[in-house]
This record gives structure tokens, sequence and C-alpha cells, in this order.
């Protein structure tokens, strides 16, 4: 099993987003970390927001809510410090970043809950169900002070751009710039090296992670963690590429301790994403 080096990841994460390395100040409460809220969870899919509101809180934002379109669902052991409520609720309550397609159906009212938080949203991520919401449900150009994050799988970016599955995963970067132009958006193309674009020409590459993260819920940690740390206030291009980058860097920290690849499971990553972020606030704190 190959070792986990925290020091080689100290140093690429104090190169290309430093803002996730600083330590908190000894004066912080739970409003200096922002309010991430999460909109989804249709009948059969309330994990995948449940997954999204615990990613954002390990990820560190200071209060997630999570509003869920089947409320309440038949069960679930959520951890007990998301507020959790009917979607409409969350959807008329106060928050910095909205998370918004994790376990969505694609329902009128799934529909109108959407355009809805676009109204008023800032900082918007839309994953999973919200992303199959757009061809027929467009939304109004973005103004100049938002920002929109997309993150699409190759099914999801072949429906946005009316393509193949096969014919985005051979055309990765020209898809995510394409996305990005046309949404005027960031967007995360996922897969095998996923590609970050922007609209104004902001271009990486991820090279990090391991096939553990080929699993069900993945995707919708990834789009908490995201949210969670553009509540925190970190500026989007460190935001976005941190949160892919720390999402891979999870999963094989998690391999590295024999928890996967094989089996590794969507809920188990936001533990690892806050081992690894006090890691390196910690490392990084006494250089």
């Amino acid at each position: 099993m190959t070792p986990f080096d925290t020091e080689t990841c100290r140093r690429y994460a104090l190169q290309h987003f430093p803002d996730i390395c600083r330590a908190r100040p000894a004066d912080s409460h739970k409003g200096t970390f922002g309010t991430a809220a999460v909109l989804g969870g249709s009948k059969g899919m309330s994990g995948a927001a449940l997954l999204a509101g615990e990613a954002a809180m390990y990820g560190g934002c200071g209060k997630v809510l999570v509003g869920l379109e089947h409320y309440p669902p038949p069960a679930h052991r959520a951890r007990l410090e998301l507020m959790i409520d009917d979607a409409a609720a969350v959807a008329a309550a106060d928050a910095d970043v909205w998370i918004v397609g994790c376990g969505l159906a694609q329902t009128d009212s799934a529909a109108a809950l959407l355009q809805h938080v676009c109204q008023r949203a800032r900082v918007l991520v839309l994953d999973a169900g919200a992303l199959h919401l757009l061809p027929k449900h467009p939304l109004p150009a973005p103004s100049a002070d938002t920002v929109r994050v997309l993150t699409p799988h190759p099914g999801e970016a072949a429906k946005l751009l009316k393509s193949t599955p096969d014919a985005i995963v051979q055309n990765r970067v020209w898809a995510a710039r394409e996305l990005a132009t046309r949404h005027q958006a960031w967007v995360v193309l996922k897969g095998h090296e996923s590609v970050i674009a922007s609209a104004s020409g902001f271009l990486r590459i991820n090279r990090n992670g391991n096939a553990g993260l080929a699993t069900a819920g993945s995707g919708d940690v990834l789009a908490g963690l995201l949210g969670s740390l553009l509540a925190q206030g970190i500026a989007v291009e460190q935001a976005v590429a941190a949160a892919v980058w720390l999402h891979g860097a999870a999963a094989e920290w998690l391999a590295a301790r024999q928890t996967g690849p094989i089996g590794l499971l969507a809920g188990e990553l936001p533990v690892a994403v806050r081992w690894l972020r006090n890691r390196l606030v910690t490392v990084a704190g006494n250089n």
C-alpha cells in the first residue's frame, strides 16, 4: 500500500491554495465560517443531500442547513449538528452558499425550487439533479457578483452539451471550457483527473485521488465540500481547486490506511478531509 506523504501535500496546498492552510483566530464563532444550505433529497435519495451536508460540516463550515424535498425521510442517521427541514423551508432561510441537486428528482417542484434559489443566491453550487434540470429549465444569466459552480460527471456534461459520454471523455478539456463559457460558471468535470475550468479562462487538471472515489455518494461529498469552502470565504479560484484536491487526497489517505480503494464508502471521506485540513494547518503553523 502506498504511504501517504503529508509533507508533499502540505507543500502543494501552500503553493496552490494557501487559504485552506490558515489557522483559525482564537475569537472565532460559527458565523465566522459561514452558512451552507443543501437542497435535494427527493424520495429515496435523502442520503445524497445528507452526505453533502456532512461533507460541508466536516470541511469546516460554521453552520449547515439541509432541505429535503421528501421530508421527513423514512429514516436517516445524519449528524445531529445538521439543521434538517423541508426543502421549501430551507429555501426561505439565509445562507452564504447554496448547494442544489444532490438527490434531487426531475419534477416540476424541484425545478421551481431551483429557480427560486437562483433568484436569491449569490453563490450557487449545482450538482446531479440540478444539472439534469438545466436543459429544460435554464437559469437566467448570472450577475457580475454571482458565483456559480457546476459539478457534472461525463453523463451530465453530455446532456448539457447534447453530446455523448464517450465524446465528453475524449474531449474533457474542451467540454469543461465549453460548459464554463455557456453557463458563465466554474465547472468541475468529474472523473479520472477531473478538469476545472472557468469562463474567464482558468484551467487546472487535478491529478490525485484513486478508484475508491468511484462509489455512490462521492460526488455529493465533493459538492458539499466545495460549498463549505466557499461559505468560509475562501476565494473561488482556490475553493474549487482545493475541494477537488482535498476530495482526492482524502481517498488516498484512506487507502493508505487500508480503507479502500476497494469498498471505500463516500461517508468515510468527510472525516478524512477534516484530518487533512487540520494537519495542513498544524504543519504550516510550525514553519
